[in-house]
């Protein structure tokens, strides 16, 4: 995480904001260890800081069955596309998630920057 860590807030984390599919297959324990890895390599863009940037972006991960990243899309921008980079980027970071219980699966994650 960015030196900037104590400077925003995640809500990356804010399982009942998450969806997987199939019809929520995934188990509440996976899909909160998934929010937490992810959280834990959201940066907040100096760039983004610098123009105060604020906002959420919701993306939806497409997860392998071994638990690999296998695709990222943009389910709802931030308005900010400094953000948008770095939601999309996030997921890439986090390398291999745990093999979700039910087989490949999807799971819509918010990522939230706000300066305090």
């Amino acid at each position: 995480m960015s030196n900037y860590a104590g400077k925003f807030l995640t809500a990356t984390a804010a399982a009942f904001m998450m969806m997987s599919s199939p019809a929520f297959a995934q188990s509440a324990d996976w899909q909160k260890q998934v929010a937490r890895i992810v959280a834990s390599k959201q940066t907040y863009p100096s760039a983004a800081q610098m123009r105060g940037d604020e906002g959420t972006a919701k993306i939806k991960v497409h997860v392998g069955a071994d638990g690999s990243v296998e695709k990222t899309e943009m389910v709802s921008p931030s308005g900010s596309s400094v953000l948008d980079r770095e939601a999309m980027a996030v997921p890439g970071r986090a390398g291999k998630f745990p093999a979700p219980p039910g087989g490949a699966t999807t799971i819509v994650l918010p990522l939230t920057w706000k300066l305090l």
